[in-house]
């Protein structure tokens, strides 16, 4: 089982755990949220996009969908499984080369080779999923309960510096190359293996300093391990009852992530599409959005181990109602800009708010299952909020606008359930169980 919190880790393994978050935050900025999602839907599918306005968004949604299903299913089992043979790092290794090979592998994929995009586009969020499944499982282990919103939103700052330096790598080469006459379809392969190149280089503290704290158990007779994760997780959605306030939780983040979620892989489509952005200001905004995010997720970080995890987030939701209507509403550049600052800073304050929750409210010994929950949750969202968004668009002809009020929804129903959640009450829960 996992050692107690009360073995806090020092510092370079706290810095080696937040910098994963540093490694793998270029992928979602580069691949999900700025570049490659308009440049699948303008380029990849655009002959798609041309005979069918929405379709080449709502394939991309799709793809994005697909790799979160196959995630969903396998989440909890894996968390169960390496809880068990006390083996998140060996899993992270293996996530972590299967994310960094099939992301450089993209660039393969040119004008109408729309399957084979979407292919590698599952591979690639099939194993980045599943590394932010198994980071995040060590955090009951490396700090205590007191401490998990500071821990957690230093990792979740230092992941938006990782976006901010990667974005600022492929914009330095989209200027050299379009100054020397090359188009998106030639830049494109070397920005994802710039891309690929940092997660490799990045992830190496983590996976060199990262201490596996938990010790194998012994499988018991009859049982295989896929048995037994199966059995674990049937166990631990048994006891939901008593432990409310945490799958109250997890309900609360499949609505608000629903909304997060679509922002991350639709925003620079939206931008292109409604907007008219090109690439090197999208790339510009979410450079400036990454600062803000980085500040957000410090910031709140700090308030919620003071004020507590819930009334931050709230605060974290509300932004983001804010923002999204600001966006609904936008006839300039200078509103998307104003926008887009206000969901990086709501982006970070719930990102490492829910985590930090999440973490404060599982036991120690079965961390790796319970985030493999947290997973779950994550993913359903990251299925539910994008394909509505999509399935909006497709049916709207492209109607963006129309599309984005899914979003809000999404952002609405998250702030009303989170007011159902006693942090307290659901700490307590923890420690008269497993005795913290």
């Amino acid at each position: 089982m996992a050692a107690p919190a009360s073995e806090p880790a020092g510092r370079r393994e706290l810095l080696a755990w937040a910098f994963y978050d540093f490694a793998n935050s270029g992928y979602t900025t580069v691949v999900l949220t700025t570049i490659y999602g308009a440049y699948f839907v303008a380029v990849v599918a655009g002959a798609v996009e041309s005979r069918s306005p929405g379709t080449a968004t709502f394939l991309w949604t799709c793809a994005v969908a697909v790799a979160n299903v196959c995630v969903l299913l396998s989440g909890p089992v894996v968390g169960s499984i390496a809880d068990h043979l006390a083996t998140k790092k060996l899993f992270l290794l293996f996530t972590t080369v299967m994310c960094v090979v099939a992301t450089a592998l993209l660039g393969v994929a040119g004008p109408g080779d729309t399957a084979l995009a979407m292919g590698l586009l599952i591979v690639s969020g099939i194993a980045f999923a599943s590394g932010e499944n198994l980071i995040a499982a060590f955090l009951p282990e490396l700090t205590s309960s007191e401490r998990m919103g500071r821990v957690s939103g230093y990792g979740w700052s230092l992941g938006y510096l990782g976006g901010l330096l990667t974005l600022g790598c492929c914009l330095a080469y989209i200027n050299w190359a379009t100054r020397h006459g090359q188009q998106a379809v030639d830049y494109m392969p070397v920005i994802l293996l710039i891309t690929a190149g940092i997660f490799a280089v990045a992830a190496a503290p983590t996976l060199l300093w990262l201490r596996e704290r938990a010790t194998p158990q012994p499988l018991p007779g009859g049982l295989s391990y896929l048995r037994l994760g199966l059995r674990q997780v049937r166990r631990t959605l048994v006891h939901a009852a008593h432990y409310r306030d945490l799958f109250r939780f997890l309900c609360c983040l499949v609505a608000f992530q629903s909304g997060v979620a679509t922002v991350v892989v639709i925003a620079a489509i939206y931008a292109q599409e409604v907007m008219g952005f090109d690439s090197q200001q999208l790339i510009l905004l979410i450079m400036v959005v990454n600062l803000t995010a980085a500040g957000g997720a410090f910031l709140f970080g700090f308030a919620q181990d003071r004020y507590g995890s819930v009334p931050t987030l709230a605060a974290a939701i509300a932004i983001w109602v804010l923002a999204i209507c600001v966006v609904f509403f936008a006839d300039t550049a200078h509103d998307l800009w104003l926008a887009g600052n206000l969901m990086g800073l709501a982006m970070g304050g719930s990102q490492a708010g829910g985590r930090a929750l999440i973490g404060r409210l599982t036991p120690v010994a079965r961390s790796a299952e319970f985030f493999g929950l947290w997973g779950l949750a994550g993913r359903a969202a990251a299925i539910l909020g994008p394909l509505s968004y999509g399935a909006v668009s497709r049916l709207s002809g492209g109607d963006h606008r129309l599309a984005l009020l899914s979003t809000l929804f999404f952002f609405v129903a998250g702030l009303l359930l989170l007011l159902s959640v006693d942090e307290a009450r659901g700490i307590a829960a923890r420690e008269q169980r497993f005795g913290g």
